[in-house]
């Protein structure tokens, strides 16, 4: 009889390393695929203080720990992959990596994820990894003793600035709006850093240098005049977009194009279930995902007990 799992899950950060956990320990046959590292954008962060039950990690050791769970359930975890096609729509569904390899399952939980959204002025595309990063823990100690600009003013754009602060000499914080959306606590450890400045009201309009980042451009948004700053590089914490682009002409997808789930995590397709930063909704931290991706996996528990997919898939 064909191999079919019953669950495959894309993606490998907290909510589908979660629903992996679940889904094993229920004992369904479990497969994760994943395009990166294991563990998705969590392991670029430095410190995690909020996380109930621990008092203070880092995002690293909190994935390899939940990696360890799932594997220690009977979850398999396949990495690095290039996912080169995914057919959802017929009962048994499939995903091809690699451009051959076919791996079939009977559900299929969607934990995409998200990347960087960019400001896409001039200069962005050019200086990357040369002075514009989207990473202040991959990159922050290559600023030691220089100058940098962070845009954004939301609780990752502080909460970094804070983490920069460490290694540079003067930090500015350019935010578009004349207050921040970011939590109290963030806003508080920002303006208490000596080390960081702040522009309000204003947005970059471009990004200059030669061999790396020089200088930006400054647009103040009340009056429009356009002023220069110098800075030896430029990090961006703008928010996520949802990595949707293999499922969109598939799956239904909110206006700002985030896959859209009911209660249960579950799609417009039968057997498909999403979970994590890829799917509509308005908080996105660690226990969002988990949570997410425990809901996704208990629904699929569900969904095969009680549904007739198991027994079509051996009969064809």
């Amino acid at each position: 009889m064909e191999d079919i799992y019953d669950v495959i899950i894309l993606g490998a950060g907290p909510a589908g390393l979660s629903a992996g956990i679940y889904a094993s320990r229920a004992k369904l046959k479990t497969l994760i695929l994943n395009e990166g590292t294991v563990g998705g954008q969590v392991i670029l962060t430095h410190e995690i203080a909020n996380y109930p039950g621990v008092e203070t990690t880092n995002g690293f050791k909190l994935v390899n720990t939940m990696k360890k769970q799932a594997k220690e359930f009977g979850c398999i975890i396949k990495a690095n992959l290039n996912v080169t096609g995914i057919n959802l729509l017929n009962k048994i569904k499939e995903i091809k990596v690699n451009g051959s390899d076919i791996y079939k399952g009977k559900t299929v939980i969607l934990a995409l994820g998200g990347k960087p959204r960019s400001l896409n002025i001039p200069g962005e595309d050019d200086f990357k990894g040369r002075g514009v990063s989207y990473c202040a823990t991959c990159d922050g100690e290559f600023f030691t003793g220089k100058e940098v600009v962070v845009v954004g003013g939301g609780n990752s754009a502080l909460e970094e600035s804070v983490s920069l602060a460490k290694y540079a000499s003067k930090l500015t914080v350019v935010h578009q709006f004349d207050h921040f959306q970011a939590q109290r606590h963030y806003i508080d450890m920002a303006k208490n850093n000596p080390k960081i400045n702040f522009i309000m009201g204003s947005e970059l309009r471009g990004i200059e240098g030669e061999a790396s980042v020089k200088k930006v451009k400054i647009e103040n948004l009340t009056t429009g005049q356009i002023s220069e700053l110098n800075t030896d590089g430029v990090f961006i914490f703008i928010g996520y977009s949802a990595n949707v682009d293999k499922v969109k002409d598939t799956i239904t997808l909110n206006s700002r194009s985030e896959i859209v789930v009911d209660n249960n995590m579950k799609t417009n397709i039968e057997g498909v279930y999403a979970a994590g930063d890829c799917i509509e909704k308005r908080y996105r931290q660690v226990t969002t995902a988990v949570a997410d991706g425990t809901i996704a996996a208990l629904s699929v528990s569900d969904y095969l007990m009680n549904s007739t997919v198991s027994k079509e898939a051996i009969l064809n």
